[in-house]
């Protein structure tokens, strides 16, 4: 039987509140709501392999300093146990790790895999609904192939989570996705359960090149459009607060565009918005503050450092890239030492894709980001840059307490490296997603591929 579907089968049930805030305050993010109520349910269900300890790597945990000459322990899919003394119980397998790296799984923040998916011709551009610039009423789930070729290409790039986006065409796109990077026949065996939705917002020159003839065509038609969208959820969320809680006559009508638009201003669904420039990013958090919610996170933001303390007094992250700048206006003043000035200031740093050949080789990405800034005299340690791929990416998707860190008691999502995970000649090896050895380097039988390749390229990775 073919190895993807083989996989996917083992796969199978799941999961996932509601907080009320008045114009400006912020709520809190919250799980999605009960799967009862979910139109979606994910229906991921866990499928560890045996127990297993890794010993005697450098372990960088994303939540303490590094650690040499250590181990960790993956117990029914969880972390048991990470440190220099943690011996294997009886019946563990024990994998000697000895001058590798071991680290937890990087999460890509910003991705587009399954919604344009390979080969990239037409017939496979699902990201952009560029009928309106207000579509909040799309998901991005709806648009994942669950057999893109470029999904085994992600995981054999130490890929274990990643937030699934609609594209940058409208000034308000719709719904994103928080997926496992695992085989799989159907998007909903993929998406991380509990996971709180994102919604894709996007800044600047895209929705105004697309929108140009019907508008909005300025920067000042673009934040015109947000707030009337706004506006009106406001009233759409005010009507069925006040149903929910006295349920006096029929209940309002639904609108797919404005429950969208409510649960962000209930705290439960998380900004995430491509903007690029300094001064729009300042607007937009003007527009949150004016509605009681917060940008969770800014995506690309190549002039971040110049707000750096807008951002951090805000708690608001920067998902941005190493060198990815220059290709429009927006984009001249991207800098390499964009992260590390970030971090500086105590903003919580990310460093994404929003690239199918990216995404295979982020930790090269961060370690590039890490190095621009020692060479300006800022020090980044390995034991800070790691958190740019992990714990952080894990809290700007609401994630943050059960995946992103090697800590007892989370899903075991590892990777373990050749070598230091951010020089470039150094390649994931092993790939734990929530305890299952989805990927061994060293093994075909461990190497998914999509049946969209058969025919096309032999079995496994084979790189």
């Amino acid at each position: 039987m073919k190895r993807w579907l083989t996989a996917a089968l083992a796969i199978g049930a799941a999961a996932c509140g509601s907080t009320r805030s008045g114009p400006g305050t912020v709520p809190a993010p919250q799980a999605a709501t009960d799967s009862a109520h979910v139109p979606f349910p994910s229906t991921y269900r866990a499928h560890p392999d045996s127990d297993v300890l890794l010993r005697n790597a450098t372990v960088l945990t994303a939540a303490g300093p590094e650690l040499p000459g250590a181990s960790v322990l993956i117990r029914g899919g969880r972390i048991a146990a990470v440190g220099r003394d943690v011996t294997a119980p009886a019946g563990v397998r024990v994998i000697d790790a000895t001058g590798k790296f071991i680290t937890p799984g990087i999460i890509d923040t910003h991705s587009h895999i399954g919604v344009y998916a390979a080969p990239g011709t037409s017939a496979e551009s699902d990201g952009n609904e560029a009928t309106n610039p207000v579509t909040p009423d799309v998901w991005a789930e709806h648009s994942i192939w669950p057999q893109d070729p470029q999904i085994p290409l992600a995981i054999a790039g130490g890929i274990t989570v990643a937030e699934i986006l609609p594209g940058s065409a409208n000034l308000i796109g719709g719904r994103s996705a928080t997926i496992r990077m695992i085989p799989a026949r159907t998007v909903q065996e993929m998406k991380y359960p509990g996971a709180p939705y994102g919604l894709k917002m996007a800044c600047g020159e895209n929705p105004k090149r697309v929108y140009a003839r019907r508008g909005p065509s300025t920067r000042m038609g673009s934040m015109a459009g947000y707030r009337t969208a706004f506006a009106q959820a406001a009233e759409y969320r005010r009507r069925w607060d006040k149903w929910n809680a006295d349920h006096d006559g029929d209940p309002p009508s639904r609108d797919l565009r404005m429950e969208s638009l409510a649960d962000v201003l209930r705290g439960k669904i998380l900004v995430q918005n491509h903007c690029y420039r300094a001064d729009e990013m300042a607007n937009m958090i003007d527009l949150g503050r004016e509605f009681g919610f917060r940008i969770r996170s800014f995506h690309h933001a190549v002039e971040a450092y110049k707000i750096a303390d807008l951002l951090a007094r805000d708690s608001v992250a920067a998902s941005v890239w190493y060198d990815w700048w220059g290709f429009k206006m927006e984009s001249f003043d991207g800098i390499p030492e964009n992260a590390a000035l970030l971090q500086k200031a105590g903003v919580r740093v990310v460093i994404h894709s929003d690239d199918a050949d990216g995404i295979q080789r982020l930790n090269q990405a961060a370690g590039s980001a890490m190095y621009a800034g020692i060479h300006a005299g800022i020090p980044v340690a390995r034991e800070q840059a790691i958190r740019w791929l992990t714990i952080n990416p894990a809290w700007v998707l609401g994630i943050d307490s059960s995946t992103g860190s090697l800590e007892p008691g989370k899903h075991a999502d590892v990777v373990v490296w050749s070598g230091d995970p951010f020089s470039i000649y150094s390649k994931a090896e092993l790939v734990f997603n929530d305890g299952w050895l989805v990927f061994d380097r060293s093994d075909p039988r461990r190497q998914p591929s999509t049946d969209f390749n058969l025919g096309i390229a032999p079995p496994g990775i084979g790189r």
